[in-house]
């Protein structure tokens, strides 16, 4: 089980994150460059029930 980071309450883990009304999926970057070359389309996370934290879980396809 995975830990939050800000509150130490166990989150909630295999959730996924929906962008509504944009099919583009989403880019992470930085100001300098792109971490990733590819779109990501469907991201795995853990949310923290008490503070709403969100993490990013394992592989990013």
């Amino acid at each position: 089980m995975r830990k939050c980071i800000r509150c130490q309450t166990d989150m909630t883990e295999n959730c996924s994150i929906k962008i509504g009304g944009a099919g583009f999926g989403i880019v992470m970057a930085t100001n300098e460059k792109r971490l990733f070359v590819n779109r990501i389309g469907k991201l795995n996370v853990a949310i923290c029930p008490s503070c709403s934290e969100v993490s990013i879980n394992g592989r990013i396809s």
